[in-house]
């Protein structure tokens, strides 16, 4: 198991329950990963009036035509049964006065159905309570400060990997099943709401691998991120806009339905930011209760903001990657023996567009069928004691790359742009723009100025790319 955020600690779990012993490797300490710092909650029918089908509805709006159906179904009828089982687990969620779940609404629900844990530190709570059964859990081996450098093939399967420790000899950790838990890439955009590791390494190791990733034209820009010499690019969860909080431009109009999905949001909020380079927009919170965001309270704050007396300006980032490994519905990639799960796998359940609050219910829905999965995969076959290959590409970008991928890859690009990006020495960055030029149309979260309407006949399809090949367009059921 690669990767310690939600996904991976889950899917760790799990498997430790169905009798596998598991190495889990992990960059940081326990409890420091990105899944740390997730300010959204779980999306889950839970409530009287709501089902999975309602959940169902909502996510394939949300997903302009391109969601996975099978994928949308299986999150939407099986997240209910991880909230309780992560309660079981000694998660606490927060309740009413009447000690009933209380649930959020966000952008794109109809109806609120968000369980949080502590207001906006829900992925705090969460990795923290899985942090502390994952060291418990007799049958997991935590690898700390620990980062896998080469996935390790034998006989046309994955038979392990290679990892590296600092100041510390290579480990070749030999594995029935592998699963990839390493998070994003969003921090491969200059401006980001993401921490700096995010940078999509597990990417990196499945395409050196010649594994198939698959729509990394969708990526998703959080239409508030904090503007701030301190603080830039902090993100402020949408949940604040479905208590209340308005987006207004310098005039103080509102110009835009703030509980719109994501793509819309961020598509409105970048064309008032373009009509005038002085123009700004910002995030009204005067009419919310900050006590139920204690962390983004504390946060504008250290930046030198009070958000009870002044709107607070902001302005879009790159925040999620709907693309990624590409798998099915149990996490299976392309390579035998290899499985990936989260935000690093792409399952074709967001589409072109996350609805928010799916992320997470992702994590643990396919976090647990990769779980079952992994622990059922066969032995390494004969011959799998082969040394490993050498150590892999750098997973980090350098600063070029990143500010490449903000001007041409951005909320909206364009031919031009994406064709000078497939020059970019980056490989993850080439693959971005050979997706989205592959893509000729504009839907969702992919937008290009010189394709503005979206073309009914990708619907349902999904760009599937290997390095060194152009993207093939294929539909997932």
């Amino acid at each position: 198991m690669v990767g310690a955020g939600a996904a991976g600690l889950y899917a760790a779990l799990v498997a430790a329950r169905e009798g596998a012993r598991v190495a889990l490797v992990s960059r940081s300490p326990l409890a420091e990963t990105a899944s740390y710092w997730a300010q959204g909650g779980i999306a889950a029918a839970l409530a009287v009036y709501d089902s999975p089908e309602r959940h169902q509805a909502d996510t394939l709006a949300a997903g302009r035509g391109a969601c996975r159906p099978s994928a949308v179904r299986v999150l939407c009828e099986e997240s209910p049964a991880v909230v309780r089982d992560l309660e079981a687990l000694g998660v606490r969620y927060d309740a009413d006065r009447r000690g009933a779940l209380a649930l959020g609404l966000e952008g794109g629900h109809s109806v609120r159905r968000v369980v949080h844990a502590g207001g906006a530190s829900t992925g705090r709570r969460i990795t923290r309570e899985l942090s502390a059964r994952i060291v418990a859990e007799e049958r997991v081996e935590v690898l700390e400060r620990a980062s896998a450098r080469a996935l390790w093939t034998a006989g046309g399967r994955c038979v392990g990997l290679l990892v590296e420790r600092a100041a510390r000899d290579p480990v070749h950790v030999l594995a029935n099943a592998t699963v990839l838990a390493t998070g994003g890439a969003a921090a491969l955009w200059e401006r980001t709401t993401n921490p700096p590791g995010a940078v999509g390494a597990g990417l990196t190791l499945a395409a050196d691998a010649g594994v198939a990733l698959a729509d990394l034209e969708f990526v998703q820009f959080h239409p508030t991120a904090l503007v701030s010499e301190t603080n830039d690019g902090f993100l402020i969860t949408e949940a604040v806009r479905g208590e209340g909080a308005t987006l207004i431009d310098d005039s103080g109009e509102r110009f835009v339905d703030e509980l719109a999905p994501r793509d819309q949001v961020a598509l409105a909020i970048r064309h008032v930011l373009e009509a005038d380079e002085r123009t700004r927009v910002f995030l009204d919170l005067r009419r919310v209760d900050m006590t139920q965001f204690p962390n983004i309270a504390a946060a504008l704050r250290r930046a030198g903001l009070d958000p009870s007396r002044e709107p607070v300006p902001v302005a879009p980032a790159a925040h999620y990657t709907m693309g990624g490994i590409a798998t099915d519905v149990d996490g299976r990639s392309t390579l035998p023996g290899l499985l990936a799960v989260g935000e690093c796998a792409c399952s074709g359940l967001h589409g072109a567009n996350r609805l928010a609050s799916n992320s997470l219910a992702e994590c643990f829905v396919f976090g647990r069928r990769a779980g079952i999965a992994a622990a059922a995969e066969p032995p390494a076959p004969e011959g799998s004691s082969e040394p490993p290959p050498a150590s892999g590409p750098d997973p980090v970008p350098p600063p070029e790359t990143r500010a490449a991928l903000w001007r041409l890859a951005g909320i909206e690009r364009s031919a031009g742009g994406l064709e000078q990006l497939l020059a970019d020495p980056f490989p993850l960055a080439r693959l971005i723009a050979a997706c989205a030029l592959g893509r000729e149309e504009s839907r969702g979260a992919h937008q290009r100025t010189d394709r503005p309407m979206t073309e009914s006949g990708l619907d349902g399809l999904h760009a599937v790319v290997r390095e060194g090949s152009p993207p093939s367009f294929e539909l997932w059921r």
